[in-house]
């Protein structure tokens, strides 16, 4: 598994990630992650639907919940054929416990913990804290990348405005 070096930092501290880079244009890989009732979810499933695949490393932290947050407000504005999926290593229980008290209704949790299968196969499982980095996808209804932004510095929010730019061209 390849891992690169440098490629983030975590308050100004280089970090590593492991997986391959996965860039504009290359077909969107398969992942399997548990919903929050424990069922298994691929992309897969999806197949159709514009998905924008937001990772984070945790729902309990006030950077990954105020994204969440304005990724299902923005999520409730587009049409049913836009589907948002927020994925961490927050155990499933964790995810349904934040989603509850959260409000957010309109973009799916789904947790890596088990067996990395989203942080591997889109390189951004940070090597040193086996958390997710910071990252968004913009995949289209034939299944290729059409949009990837890995934010360099985890503590950032990304930009929402070059995500939902590409979702209007979509």
């Amino acid at each position: 598994m390849q891992e690169r070096a440098g490629i983030i930092t975590m308050k100004g501290n280089p970090l590593t990630l492991v997986g391959n880079e996965v860039k504009v244009g290359d077909r969107a890989p398969d992942f399997t992650a548990l919903d929050n009732n424990l069922a298994p979810v691929s992309l897969s499933s999806f197949k159709g639907k514009i998905c924008v695949l937001v990772s984070v490393p945790s729902l309990d932290t006030p950077v990954c919940d105020m994204e969440t947050r304005k990724f299902n407000e923005e999520a409730g504005r587009l049409g049913a054929d836009v589907v948002f999926l927020t994925v961490s290593m927050d155990l499933p229980f964790a995810q349904r416990r934040w989603c509850g008290t959260s409000g957010v209704t309109k973009v799916q949790t789904l947790s890596d913990h088990r067996d990395a299968s989203f942080g591997t196969s889109y390189g951004v499982l940070i090597k040193e804290l086996r958390l997710l980095a910071r990252a968004v996808f913009v995949v289209d209804q034939e299944g290729k990348i059409q949009h990837a932004q890995l934010v360099k510095e985890v503590s950032q929010e990304p930009n929402y405005d070059a995500v939902l730019s590409v979702l209007k061209k979509l």
